[in-house]
Order: C-alpha cells, then structure tokens, then sequence
C-alpha cells in the first residue's frame, strides 16, 4: 500500500510536468530566443525534468531497505525542495530577469540564494538515497537490483557535473562578467542530462522485460548490456560537454 507522502509526490510530480508543458507552449508562442539566461527554456525544461525525477525518485526507492520515518522525511523533504526550484525560476521568468547568479536587487539575491539552497539540499537527499542503493540495501530481482544501482550510480554523476557548473559560474560571475557566468557556467548540461534520468531508463527497462516475461538469466544479461551502454552514453556526453 502506497503511502500519503508518495501520492502527494506523484501528484506534485505530475503538476510540475503540466508546468513544463504550458511553459513550453508560453515558448512556442512568444518571441523569444529559447537559449540565454532570460528565457522559457528554464521554466519548460525544469518543469518536466523536477517532475519527472520526482515521479521516478517516489517509484525507485520504494525498493530501497529504509525506515518508514527516513522514507517518509526524505522523500517529503525532497518532493518541497523540487517545487522550491521550479517555482523559483519560474518566477524569474515571468519577471524577465536571470534565477541564478542574479543580485542585482535584494529580492533577486534572495531567490538566487534560495536555488542555491535548494541545490544542496537536492545534493543532500538525492546522494543519500544513492549511498543507500550503492551499499547494496535494494530489494527486488537481480536485473532490477543492478538497475537501480546504475542509475543511482550515473545520478551521483549528474549532481557531480551541476555542481561543477554551479562553481564555474560563481567564479565566472565574481571573476569575469555575469554574460560569462550565463554563457559558460552550463557547459556539462549534456552529461549532466544523460546521467539524470539513468535512475528512471534503466528500471523501466527491468520492467519492461518483465513484462514481456523473460527469464531471469536473460533479464540480467539484457540489463548487464543496457547499463554498459548508458555508462557509455554518459561517457560520450561528458566528451560533448568539454568539446
């Protein structure tokens, strides 16, 4: 039986994809550049990918061996943070001004160091439930088990790679220019990309092949290739982003 605090996470989950969508219909309709520090692209792509890390955050870790109360207080704690991050920028966009590195007034300096924040505190959560599934305390077959250890695996990668582009940026924007911090602080968005959505892809996968009613052997042998690829794709990414 799914549990008060998963349900509100789907649906919040499912509230913040509707966000990117409409934001991405607000794009399509405006005249406005989709890169740059002031755009709709923020509002659209942070929509879709918090709702949908979230979405997949509440599934996954269902399978991890964790107290009710540390389930309960993470997966709440996490499910706020994301409507913290997302509402944030969305603000900012509807402002016309930068979410990050911005100070140019009080108000804007706040809702910078709020993201900021935030971000440590998605760092925070997300890791912890990546140490708890790379510890080996997953449940489940072993295809799934090897799934859901990848794909928390290549997402400690993904918060490597934002928090690279959170500390070139900072040094960019105190060293050099805002302009530079907007234009080069982002330069492992591809990795950063790949790697994120590891953790829902590959157990799909699992899922998938499940379904279709394959033997185990066959399961894990699929799944030992299907993670060897996406290591490899978020290798090629990481290659992209410094290219």
């Amino acid at each position: 039986m799914r549990k008060p605090v998963e349900l509100w996470a789907y649906v919040i989950g499912l509230v913040l994809i509707l966000s990117g969508i409409v934001h991405l219909g607000v794009f399509l309709a405006d005249d406005v550049p989709w890169a740059g520090p002031v755009s709709w692209r923020k509002p659209a792509t942070f929509g879709l990918s918090f709702g949908l890390t979230l979405i997949t955050v509440a599934w996954i870790t269902r399978g991890l061996v964790l107290g009710d109360r540390a389930r309960a207080w993470l997966l709440g704690v996490f499910a706020a943070d994301c409507v913290l991050e997302v509402a944030g920028i969305t603000l900012q966009a509807w402002r016309g001004v930068p979410s990050h590195w911005n100070t140019e007034t009080p108000f804007d300096t706040g809702v910078a160091m709020s993201l900021a924040a935030g971000g440590a505190v998605l760092v925070t959560v997300l890791g912890w439930y990546a140490v708890t599934a790379l510890r080996g305390r997953v449940g489940g077959p072993a295809d799934m088990r090897l799934a859901v250890r990848t794909g928390f695996g290549l997402l400690l990668v993904s918060l490597a790679s934002g928090i690279a582009m959170i500390a070139r940026g900072t040094v960019l924007f105190r060293s050099v220019s805002p302009q530079a911090a907007y234009t080069d602080g982002g330069f492992l968005k591809p990795v950063h990309g790949v790697a994120l959505h590891a953790v829902l892809v590959l157990p799909l996968l699992a899922v998938f092949l499940r379904r279709l009613g394959r033997g185990e052997r066959e399961r894990l042998r699929v799944m030992v290739a299907a993670c060897a690829l996406y290591v490899a794709a978020t290798g090629a990414a990481l290659i992209v982003s410094f290219g």
